[in-house]
Order: C-alpha cells, then structure tokens, then sequence
C-alpha cells in the first residue's frame, strides 16, 4: 500500500520479503500492532525459484569450504523447515504447489559419486534421510536424466514451492490479520531514544517500539548505522523458466559439482536455477541477468536433462541471494534493547517460515522450539 506512515507503531519490521512477511503474519495474528516497510528493490523472496532444500548444497560447500561446520551445525532446521512449510500452507487453507517429491544430486563420474557418498554419511550423521542411489535404481525413478547422469544422492525430504502462490497468499493473510505493508518506502537511518525505535522512511518518521531487521544483505547497512555488527552480503544470482510441456521433471534436481537446480511446476514450466551469477547495476543495484549465465545454466539443464533442451525459454530474471557465515542470524541484539535481526542461512527461502515463528516466538516472551543461542546475533559482537 502506498500511504503516509504512522507516527508510532508497536513492531516496524524493515523488509517485506518472505521471512518480514511471515514476522508479520505472526505477531499480527497475536495482536500485535505492526508495520512492514520495503524498498520495493528485487531482493530474494520475490525472486525466488522455489527450491525446498534439506541436504547440503554441494556449489555451498565448495564456494565456502570455511563455512561448511556452521552450515552443518543449522542442517537439524532444515527438515523442520520442510515440515513448517507444509502445515503452513495447510493451516492457511491456500496452495502453495507444495509438492515433497523428493530430491537428487546427480553425479557423472566416480569422483562425483564418492564426494555425495561422504556427504550422505555426514548428513546421516545429522539426521537428514538421504542415501546413493545407482544408474540402474535411477533409469526407474527418474529416466528423464541423461546418460552423462552415472549416479545420485537422493534427500526423500526435499521438494518445491512456487513462491508466487506462497507469497501472495503469506501477505494477504498477514495483511487480513491487521498488519500494513508500506511498498516503496525505503529506510534511510534508523536511531534509539530511550524505549523507542525511530524509523525514517521516505514518507515519514515512524517511532516503534520494537524494531525487526528483515532486508537480508541490506541488513547489513542498517545495523552497521547504529553499531551492530551483521556480516552479510549481496550475491546476485541468474534463473531462467521454459515454456510449459507436458510432465517431465519429478524432483529437485541438482548436480554434485556444478551450480544447477531445476525443477517442473505444476502449470509445466521448468524452472532453471542453482547458483549462476548475476550482476548489480545502476544506481540502484539492480539485479540483472548475465547472458553468459543464461546460456550455461540452460546447456547445463538440457545436458543433465536432454528434453530441456527442446523447450524455449520464456524469461529470465536475476534476484540477491544473503550469504553470511553459514548460519542464520535470528533473535533479540542483546546490547540494543528492542532490536531484532531476522536473517535465514543458506537456502534462506526455505527456511524463512521457521526462522520467523521462532524469532516471533522471542518476540511474543515464548520460549522458542529450538535452541537460538547458535544463530545470536550478538555472536558478531
């Protein structure tokens, strides 16, 4: 909604993508007053290509080695996440195209198929169901691969999302549950007074009493503004969707070494993704596509999938992945009476719902169903 802010409001969550969205459904349906401001920028949640991940993603472990012990030391959530996703959509009484066909990595050599075989064990070993699955087992559940395809890990807990029906049905409810969403309102500073949060907007000083730092990498900013430490970054990413064909892609699929994920929603479309880079343009850093990114990520797709390579892509887009340390950054900054960070780990869309009924858990003076003493924000300093 465009409109002049409001002088006070009890909770201003600044960030209107899915986990700000959720914040807001959350605290509203308790009662509570609060705002979402957004920016109105492409940031992730809106372009999002719909991936529910729960085995770790091999482009992470090999663009941050270092990361990989926080990565596994968050791995517990993601299975939940899954789960808090699927009683979302139930309680919501809404589709989301919400579908837990299952997820596979594809190896095409032995070097390949022995780094999954580790990854599995490890998995294992932190509670996510995954297990090798040989050529022959694969011509069987999924003989749209390729012959380039010689093995897989398949993660039965893994599935996807359209993110277009999940976000606006999150919205709509949150908005039918009294909260107010200002689109196009970019923050500009933030400051404490006492017991009150003091928001400027482009259209107006907002004064809160509780104030949620949403906006995934521009966080960052916003936080360093007052002193607080959230190391994250912006990290473009390229996708692309076909047109419509018949029933192809059953799972998730992804590759053990190379940035790929694809997968087929329900009106038919296949969604290419997985890690290929972007670029921030303009002076306002737009997200923008990278013809090189395009063309590899589709001839990626169609090797790992040949039908792919008979179908026409109908659009691409660029949208900002948050990278951070491997872990989330969820609940209160203990040196700011009132703040609060919100920021998901890796596969952030995944694990945005939960992250978001935990930290409004905090909010709301509930002990939280998990532990969030290792996602502090105050662990920056």
């Amino acid at each position: 909604m465009d409109m002049d802010v409001p002088d006070t409001i009890g909770t201003a969550i600044i960030g209107g993508g899915l986990i700000g969205t959720c914040l807001a459904l959350f605290l509203a349906e308790e009662g509570r007053d609060v705002a979402v401001f957004d920016d109105g920028r492409v940031g992730g949640s809106t372009a999002n290509a719909g991936s529910l991940h729960v085995q770790m993603q091999s482009r992470f472990m090999r663009l941050y080695p270092d990361q990989v012990p926080a990565l596994e030391e968050g791995l517990h959530l993601y299975p939940k996440a899954v789960a808090f996703w699927r009683d979302l959509e139930a309680e919501l009484e809404a589709d989301f195209e919400l579908r837990m066909t299952g997820g596979l990595m594809v190896a095409e050599d032995a070097d390949q198929l022995a780094f999954l075989a580790a990854k599995v064990e490890r998995e294992r070993a932190l509670g996510v169901e995954s297990e090798i699955v040989e050529r022959d087992e694969l011509g069987r559940i999924a003989p749209y691969l390729g012959p380039a395809v010689v093995g897989a890990e398949l993660c039965p807990m893994e599935g996807k999302i359209n993110p277009l029906f999940a976000n606006a049905a999150l919205r709509r409810t949150a908005v039918e549950k009294g909260a107010a969403f200002f689109d196009r309102t970019p923050v500009d500073g933030i400051s404490r007074e006492r017991a009150w949060w003091h928001v400027n907007t482009l259209h107006g000083t907002v004064s809160a009493g509780a104030l949620v730092l949403a906006a995934g990498s521009g966080t960052k900013a916003l936080a360093a503004s007052i002193g607080v430490p959230v190391p994250v970054a912006a990290e473009p990413l390229h996708m692309n969707i076909t047109e419509a064909t018949g029933p192809l892609i059953t799972h998730l699929v992804q590759h053990a070494d190379r940035p790929i994920t694809m997968k087929q929603l329900g009106a038919g479309q296949v969604v290419i993704g997985g890690g290929w880079p972007a670029r921030q343009a303009g002076p306002m850093h737009h997200p923008t596509v990278e013809l090189e990114s395009l063309i590899g990520n589709v001839a990626l797709g169609g090797h790992i999938v040949p039908a792919v390579s008979e179908l026409n892509v109908i659009r691409c887009w660029a949208g900002l992945n948050t990278t951070g340390d491997g872990k989330g950054i969820l609940g209160a900054v203990e040196s700011e009476p009132g703040l609060f960070v919100a920021v998901p780990g890796d596969a952030g869309y995944t694990l945005g719902p939960l992250s978001a009924r935990l930290v409004a858990d905090v909010m709301l003076g509930r002990e939280a169903t998990e532990d969030l003493s290792p996602f502090s924000p105050s662990r920056f300093g």
